[in-house]
């Protein structure tokens, strides 16, 4: 943006101009709505950890961004959209998965859901499980007018 001075020529703008007109389009950048009210993005959420239980691969292929991520535990584990798919269509050997102590937290059309998840998995045997529990991040933003998940951390919570 160049501005006409008083001379015959032009000169770049001043930096209180260019702060004064970024600061007019706060209110639209503030204004940015969440992708879904909270209690609807908990209930998504709740729908997340059913499709990793059962392996509902048409589900999550609407549900992920493009670039999703999942970092495990630790971060010994990186995940991204098309592997996770892939690991859900083979047979899944959770027993239940749940969440407990689940918060959002909204910034713009970004939220973040936390929370803890517990998940009983089968062991080899087919009769005995384990249980673990994760605290975990989920971040959930607006893409093309869609709720979509982009990215997911999770740490274990050794009991």
């Amino acid at each position: 943006m160049w501005v006409r001075a008083r001379s015959s020529g032009y000169t770049r703008p001043t930096m209180k101009k260019i702060l004064l007109s970024l600061f007019g389009a706060l209110p639209l950048i503030a204004s940015a709505a969440p992708c879904l009210p909270a209690p609807a993005l908990i209930e998504r959420d709740a729908q997340y950890e059913e499709a990793l239980r059962v392996g509902n691969v048409q589900f999550l292929q609407s549900l992920l961004a493009e670039d999703y991520v999942w970092v495990h535990s630790l971060g010994s584990q990186i995940e991204s959209r098309a592997s996770l798919l892939a690991r859900l269509a083979k047979p899944v050997v959770f027993k239940a998965r749940g969440t407990s102590d689940v918060h959002v937290h909204v910034q713009g059309d970004t939220s973040v859901v936390r929370g803890v998840s517990t998940t009983e998995q089968w062991n080899a045997d087919g009769t005995t499980w384990r249980t673990n529990r994760y605290q975990f991040m989920r971040t959930y933003v607006n893409v093309n007018g869609e709720c979509k998940l982009l990215s997911v951390q999770t740490m274990n919570l050794k009991q």
